[in-house]
Order: C-alpha cells, then structure tokens, then sequence
C-alpha cells in the first residue's frame, strides 16, 4: 500500500529543529528578563541551583524555573551560585542574573544554622566559610540557636560564634520565665536537653508538643526515655549514622544512652530551634508513653504496650513493603 511507511525526517528539517532549538536556548539566556525594577534577592545559606531557580520564578525574576536551570546548565561554565543578599537589575536576563548570584558583589552575607544542627557540623559549617577569618573550637552542644545570622566578609569566626549562642541564652531563659510546669524539669539546662532530643525525634513541626508530652509522661514515671538519637550522639557526636543502630549500642551504657538509663542523657545531643524548647516548657496533652514511626514521616502515639506493639506491627508491614527488609 503506498504511502503507509513515513521515511527518516529529512535532513534539512532535522537541521531546522537543531538550531531552532539552539536559538530558543541561547535567546532565552541573553533576552530580558520580567523585572520591572531593580530588586534585591536573597540566596539562603547551601541553596541549591533548583531551590534558587524555584525562588527566582516565584519572585518574578524569570518565567520559568526549569528553563533557567536548563540553560544555567548548559551556558553556566561551571559558576557556583553564593549566599548573600544580591542586587538585581531591572530586565536581566537569565545570564545577566546567574552573573549576579554567582558573584563576590554581595550586598548582605549569611550564614544558616538548621534547627537541629549538632555543635560537630556548625564548627564545620563555620570553618568552611571562606568569608570568615580565624579558627574556633568546637561549641558546646546547645550552645547555638539555629537561625540565620548575617556575616561580613572578613569578619572572624568567634565573632559570628559568639552571635549565634547569645541569643540562645536569651531565647532559654525568656521561655523558662513562661513555662507551664507540666514537665518535670528542673532548671534551664533540663529543659535545653530534652528540648534536643525532641528536635531530633521528630521533623513534623506540629509533632513537637506530642513528642515532648510523651517524653514528659516517661521522666514523670521514671520510665527511660528510650530515645534513638541518645544511642547514636556518643557514636557521631550528632552527625548521620548512616546505618542501622546495632544492639551492641542500644546496650551500650554511657551518660548519653536512654535505654541504658532512666533520666536525662549528661547533656544536649544537638542544637534545637526556639519551637523544641517551647514545645518542652509547653508540652501537649496526652497519656502517650509510647511512639513508633508511621510511615508518613511521623510517628504513631499509644498510651499502652498493646497499642504500641500494634502500631510497630504496622510500621514493620510498610518497610517489608518498601523493600527495607
């Protein structure tokens, strides 16, 4: 039957596309951008080229977030996107702003500290940061309240280290002033402690009352807290473990390690954020002892063992689903 096979496009239609192609690229690089005005950005300490580029789009710097990334890509040559505060002019185009925050000419510099961050990462963080002059020690844990801080260049480490722990000691002591006194903890210190374990218990904001309920619960009956994070602070000094917790460690007795010990571990196992010390000195209500992740990224609460060994029985069935067993 003729005419029922298409041949191989012609070569001067393949030819078109190519440079049809390359010219929505490289035009799309150098046109004007959608700024009205000039405007100030903001590039967050350890941003990514996607969450710049998503954060540029949103902004109205540029239509589209996956073609700057694109064309970044591909006409960038290797530049290496920078925190700080940037100036950027009105109808720059997509070269014109990947020049700008990938320059030295910034008008505000930051440095962030994630909630969570232990005193081992936060000296490395600091360290690394080639606008900063100077060496310091490894912070105390807890010393540090996770935020972001502003830097100049220059300045030295223990300037910025010193900036980053006072306002810790003020966030501490102006919420134990407003403390409920539904958590048996005794002094400032206490509270900081659990307030670090809490932080690293949970990542869903909204869990952080329950967990510190719960946790409040276990001190007020003398139960161990049998918290993970414990086992692991005296194996990393906070940082990842990167594997399964071995038994040998959950027996392990030390003055950090929760299943070895009834109370508080000796000290802080992070750095927590002002939300994990509020949520201890405010704990929600609950008759929680028990908790068991559940899969969605936090966790199922019980109040007996049966309930508990049910919701670990459901949590085991969703890993052999997803393969971790």
């Amino acid at each position: 039957m003729l005419g029922s096979r298409r041949g191989p496009l012609p070569f001067y239609l393949a030819a078109a596309l190519v440079v049809a192609l390359l010219g929505w690229l490289g035009g799309g690089w150098v046109w004007a951008g959608p700024l009205a005005k000039d405007a100030a950005f903001i590039v967050p300490d350890g941003a990514s080229l996607s969450a710049v580029a998503a954060k540029l789009e949103k902004e109205g710097a540029i239509e589209s977030a996956a073609a700057f990334k694109l064309r970044a890509r591909v006409f960038g040559l290797g530049k290496t996107i920078k925190a700080g505060e940037f100036k950027l002019p009105a109808r720059a185009s997509m070269r014109q702003i990947l020049g700008v925050v990938a320059s030295d000419d910034i008008m505000r510099r930051f440095v962030t500290i994630p909630e969570g961050m232990p005193s081992v990462m936060v000296f490395d963080k600091l360290m690394a940061n080639q606008d900063l002059t100077g060496t310091i020690e490894v912070p105390a844990e807890g010393s540090v309240l996770p935020n972001t801080y502003e830097i100049t260049k220059g300045e030295s480490r223990q300037a910025v280290l010193l900036r980053m722990q006072a306002p810790m000691q003020r966030t501490l002591a102006e919420l134990w002033e407003k403390r409920d006194g539904k958590c048996p903890v005794q002094t400032m210190q206490e509270a900081l402690v659990l307030a670090s374990i809490v932080e690293k218990e949970t990542g869903k904001a909204s869990e952080r009352p329950m967990v510190a309920g719960l946790y409040c619960n276990r001190l007020r009956g003398g139960m161990m807290l049998q918290a993970d994070p414990t086992i692991i602070y005296p194996i990393t000094k906070g940082k990842p473990l990167g594997r399964r917790i071995r038994q040998s460690e959950i027996n392990a007795v030390n003055e950090y390690n929760t299943y070895s010990m009834v109370g508080l571990p000796k000290g802080p196992i992070t750095n927590p954020g002002r939300a994990s010390i509020e949520a201890v000195l405010h704990p929600g209500t609950t008759d929680a002892l028990f908790m068991v992740a559940d899969g969605t990224g936090g966790h199922a609460f019980a109040a007996t063992y049966q309930e508990h060994n049910a919701n670990v029985e459901k949590w085991y069935l969703i890993r052999k689903e997803r393969g971790d067993f």
